[in-house]
């Protein structure tokens, strides 16, 4: 790990901060050009990539909560308040990360590392998302579906980024909470309320998350710590961190497993072969590790992604065509 303390880089980062938090753009930029940077630095405030997960969790949740009927108003509002809010919980984190993003080259050409918009502004851009998401799911869906999505922001930039990411090595094991929760929004947003699916599926993406970022973390291991980040590669062999990545998609097929009795047989082929799939590329990453092999964790990283969107997209499809359930035959 790096030698400076988390807190202190912090404090010091943030006091150099404030000497000048006025947004830097090149000086030969014409005037639309300065407005094209602007609008697209706000763009990436809200992490429009890391959003496609909530694609990918949200619409197979809602189909599979009305199974064989698609509501693609209720779709459309709840997805447009979800991106909303991860909007505005991506911009928060921002915010608050702005001095460790400085230090990665993974993260240095975010907006406010590289200071193309005024912190001031990317706070008021993040709390103004967070009200227009409470806005269109509340009015266009239901007050639970709209408060899940504020809790989900205030434990993604209190609890995950502003007090665990930076203090312990579990940061993503319990911070990926707030990853999962368009599982329970897409799901109350149709039903009013909560039952076992959204549940499992919110464990799915739970477990899932682990070994995806770990994947990644072992790429950027350099650039934790430098940002002394106390990521599990940082602080942990090669060996253990690939095991505990075994252990949790493990966990992550076998959550995918539990939805079996509530959709048909095409969901079943399909969380089977892919959970097989993942874990051979798991395993082989962990194996390779343990011999001392060369390993490429970005591999597992990208077939993580990819996993996680043959699963639901499965349950979506089952949704849509709505055949008997496996239970049903019970």
């Amino acid at each position: 790990m790096s030698g400076d303390h988390p807190a202190a880089s912090h404090s010091t980062d943030t006091a150099s901060q404030q000497v000048s938090t006025e947004p830097v753009m090149p000086a030969d930029l014409t005037w639309a050009g300065r407005v094209r940077a602007t609008v697209l630095a706000y763009v990436a405030l809200t992490k429009p990539r890391v959003i496609e997960l909530l694609l990918v969790a949200t619409i197979p949740v809602m189909l599979q909560a009305d199974r064989g009927h698609v509501d693609i108003a209720v779709i459309a509002f709840t997805l447009i308040g979800g991106w909303l809010g991860a909007g505005s919980a991506n911009t928060l984190n921002m915010v608050v990360d702005a001095d460790i993003d400085k230090k990665m080259k993974r993260t240095e050409r975010r907006p406010l590392a590289r200071r193309a918009v005024a912190t001031r502004s990317a706070l008021i851009f993040g709390l103004v998302l967070w009200a227009a998401s409470f806005a269109v799911l509340y009015f266009a869906a239901n007050l639970l579906s709209s408060l899940l999505v504020s809790a989900t922001i205030i434990f993604y930039v209190g609890v995950y980024t502003m007090i665990l990411k930076r203090r312990t090595w579990q940061n993503v094991v319990w911070g990926g909470a707030a990853g999962c929760m368009p599982t329970l929004v897409g799901w109350a947003a149709v039903t009013g309320s909560i039952s076992w699916q959204p549940i499992v599926l919110f464990l799915v993406i739970f477990f899932w998350t682990p070994p995806h970022t770990w994947a990644l973390a072992m790429r950027y291991k350099e650039d934790y710590k430098a940002a002394g980040v106390p990521m599990l590669p940082v602080i942990a062999t090669e060996e253990r961190v690939t095991r505990q990545m075994l252990v949790y998609t493990w966990l992550t097929v076998i959550s995918s497993l539990a939805l079996i009795p509530a959709t048909s047989w095409i969901y079943t082929v399909i969380a089977l072969l892919a959970g097989a799939w993942f874990l051979e590329r798991v395993t082989k990453l962990y194996r390779d590790t343990k011999r001392g092999a060369e390993v490429k964790p970005l591999k597992v990283f990208l077939q993580s992604n990819e996993y996680l969107a043959i699963v639901f997209c499965g349950l979506a499809i089952d949704a849509v065509v709505g055949m008997q359930t496996i239970s049903s035959y019970f």
